[in-house]
C-alpha cells in the first residue's frame, strides 16, 4: 500500500504544471508522509452537479491545476460531442487563490481543443459571467470560483448555453469525458489564442441591472454594505450609482478582494460572527438597512434594526419581501423555489393568482422552471432577472430589496413592517435549521440510514402527516438523497449538503395569525415548536 501511494503519488508528479503544488508533492514523497499523502490520493475529486468544490493542494483529491485542466478537457470533449465544434466558452474568475490559474488554464484548453474561448477582464461577480454566456450567444460558461466556502478551498462551476448550471445527465456526461483524459501530456495548451474581453459585458450587466427597477421608483434607502473580502464591491457601488441610490457606507476591512479572508472564520454572511463587522458600522452611520454579499456576490444578506439591535433577515423572509414587492409592482409570471425554502412564497403567488413551482435544492433547477419571472432558494440566493442571469445575483437583489426599502421608508415604514403585515395576510412562517458540520462524512450517511430505518412518528409532539423518501423522486420532482416530512401546521427536510461537510434540516412552522395584536404570541408559539423540533429532530437522527 505504501510503495503503491507513492508510486501514484510520483507519477501525478510527473504531471503536474504548477512549480507550488510540485513543490509541495515533492517534499511530502521525499518526507514518504503517508498521513499526508493517503487522503489525497483516496480517490478523484467528482465531478458533479455543482461542478468541483475542494480545498486547495496537490494530488488527485484536491484542487489545483492538473485537476482543472483535466475538468476542463472533459468539457472542451462534452461540448464538441454535442455539435460545439468552434462554440465559445466564456470563462470568469473569482479573487480566490488560483482562480486566475484555473481560468487562464481553462482558456488554453478550449483553444487547444479548438473551440473559441473569451476570459472576463478580472475577477468579477459569478453573475456576472451567467450575464455574459446569454449576452454573446456562448456554448457554455466556466466560473472559477468556492463561492462562501472557507479559503482554502477553491471550485469549478458549469453552466450551459441558456446561462443555467448544469443539471443530469450532462454533470455524468461531462465527468465521463475527464475521466477519459489519459495523460496531462495528450491535452493540447497554447500560450494564446483566446480573447481577454473588455469592459463593454461589463457596462451591459450593469445597463441591464436598471431594469430591475420600476422606473421613478424611491431611491432614498441609505445602506451599508460589505463585500466579505470578496469581488461585490465595484459592480454593486456602480449599480447603485447608476440607480440613483445614496452611496452606500462600506464596511472598510472587508471592502477590497482577499483570499485569505482575514475577519471571517468562514466567509458567508450566514455564519455566526461574519456580519459583526457590518454590524459595528452601521451602529456608526445608522442606515436603513444592511447589505453583505458572499465573496463572489451572487447571495444577497440584509439585515435590519429591531428594538435597537442589528439582526440579519433569513433567506426566507427576504424571498418573501422580494416576492411581495414583485406581485406589488405587477409583475408576471412563475414564481419558484426549492422545496427547503418557506411555502410562503407559494401563498404569495396563489393570493397573486400566479404559477408557483417548486423544484429540487439549487439554483441550476431553479432557472429551468418554464416562465420564470422570479425564483429564489433560502440561502440567501434570488434570482430577480431571469431573462438577464438565469441564476442567483446578489447584485440585483440588492438593488430590488433596497428599492422596496425606499418605497416602505416614504411611508414611513420598514421592510419588518411589511413582514408583519404578511404573516397576517398568509399566517406566521417561521423558518430554521438544524446543520451539522462534520469531519467525517460517515456521520452524515449513518443519520439518514438511521432515519430510514427507525422513521420518526412525531416531532414536538405533532403527527407526522406524511413522510416521503426523496430518493424515489415525486410526481413533480426528481430523485434526490433526502427526506421530507408533513406535520400539522410544520414540515422538515433532511438532506447531505452538495458543496459542503454538511447535513441539513429545514425546519418551518406555520402559525395562523388573526392580527397585528396576535404577532408576538404567535412568535413564541413558533420559536418554541422550532426548538422542539430541532431537539426531537436531532435524537431521531442520532446527531
Amino acid at each position: 500500500m505504501h510503495d503503491d501511494l507513492i508510486t501514484r503519488a510520483k507519477a501525478w508528479l510527473e504531471e503536474d504544471p504548477d512549480p507550488e503544488t510540485r513543490a509541495e508533492l515533492a517534499k511530502l514523497i521525499e518526507a514518504a508522509d503517508v498521513t499526508e499523502l493517503a487522503p489525497r490520493f483516496s480517490g478523484t475529486l467528482q465531478f458533479g452537479t455543482a461542478g468541483l468544490r475542494g480545498e486547495l493542494g496537490a494530488g488527485p483529491m484536491r484542487m489545483n491545476r492538473t485537476v482543472v485542466i483535466r475538468a476542463a478537457a472533459g468539457l472542451a470533449a462534452y461540448l464538441k460531442s454535442q455539435g460545439h465544434t468552434d462554440g465559445l466558452v466564456v470563462i470568469g474568475y473569482d479573487a480566490r487563490h488560483k482562480s486566475e490559474d484555473f481560468a487562464r488554464d481553462t482558456a488554453a484548453v478550449m483553444t487547444g481543443a479548438g473551440l473559441r474561448a473569451a476570459v472576463l477582464p478580472r475577477p468579477l461577480p459569478t453573475p456576472v459571467l451567467a450575464y455574459a454566456i446569454r449576452h454573446l450567444g456562448a456554448a457554455a460558461g466556466v466560473e472559477v470560483t468556492a463561492s462562501h466556502n472557507p479559503p482554502r478551498d477553491n471550485g469549478y462551476k458549469v453552466y450551459l448555453g441558456d446561462g443555467s448550471q448544469i443539471v443530469p445527465p450532462a454533470d455524468a456526461d461531462i465527468a465521463a469525458e475527464i475521466d477519459a483524459v489519459r495523460s496531462l501530456n495528450d491535452v493540447p495548451r497554447p500560450d494564446s489564442g483566446w480573447e481577454t474581453l473588455d469592459e463593454s459585458v461589463l457596462d451591459a450587466y450593469l445597463a441591464r441591472t436598471d431594469e430591475v427597477l420600476a422606473a421613478g421608483s424611491p431611491r432614498t434607502a441609505r445602506t451599508v454594505y460589505t463585500a466579505m473580502h470578496g469581488v461585490g464591491k465595484d459592480v454593486l457601488l456602480a449599480a447603485f450609482e447608476r440607480a440613483g441610490f445614496p452611496a452606500p457606507a462600506l464596511v472598510a476591512e472587508q471592502a477590497d478582494p482577499d483570499p485569505d479572508f482575514p475577519t471571517v472564520a468562514f466567509p458567508n454572511p450566514e455564519e455566526p460572527g461574519a456580519m459583526d463587522l457590518a454590524f459595528a458600522k452601521a451602529r456608526e452611520t445608522d442606515p436603513d438597512l444592511v447589505i453583505a454579499n458572499d465573496p463572489d456576490a451572487d447571495r444577497c444578506a440584509v439585515a435590519v434594526k429591531e428594538n435597537d439591535e442589528w439582526r440579519m433577515l433569513r433567506g426566507d423572509e427576504v424571498g418573501a419581501l422580494l416576492a411581495a414587492h414583485l406581485v406589488n409592482r405587477g409583475a408576471r409570471g412563475t414564481f419558484a423555489e426549492s422545496i427547503v425554502s418557506s411555502s410562503l412564497l407559494g401563498r404569495i403567488a396563489e393570493k397573486a393568482g400566479l404559477p408557483y413551482e417548486e423544484t429540487l435544492t439549487g439554483f441550476k433547477w431553479i432557472a429551468r422552471v418554464d416562465g420564470l419571472r422570479y425564483g429564489y432558494e433560502e440561502a440567501l440566493g434570488y434570482c430577480v432577472d431571469p431573462e438577464g442571469v438565469r441564476d442567483k445575483d446578489g447584485i440585483t437583489a440588492a438593488l430590488l430589496i433596497t428599492e422596496l426599502a425606499s418605497a416602505l421608508k416614504e411611508q414611513g415604514r420598514t421592510l419588518l413592517d411589511l413582514l408583519d403585515d404578511l404573516a397576517v395576510e398568509h399566517g406566521l412562517h417561521a423558518t430554521d435549521q438544524l446543520s451539522v458540520r462534520v469531519e467525517d462524512l460517515s456521520v452524515i450517511a449513518d443519520a439518514m440510514r438511521r432515519l430510514r430505518e427507525e422513521p420518526p412518528t412525531e416531532l414536538a409532539g405533532l403527527a407526522i402527516t406524511r413522510a416521503e423518501d426523496l430518493t424515489r423522486g415525486t410526481e413533480t420532482l426528481p430523485p434526490t438523497d433526502g427526506l421530507r416530512y408533513a406535520l400539522e401546521g410544520a414540515r422538515v427536510i433532511v438532506r447531505p449538503s452538495g458543496t459542503e461537510p454538511k447535513l441539513k434540516c429545514y425546519l418551518e412552522v406555520v402559525v395562523p395569525v388573526a392580527t397585528h395584536a396576535d404577532l408576538p404570541a404567535a412568535r413564541a408559539e413558533a420559536a418554541g415548536l422550532l426548538a422542539t423540533i430541532k431537539r426531537d429532530l436531532s435524537t431521531a437522527a442520532g446527531i
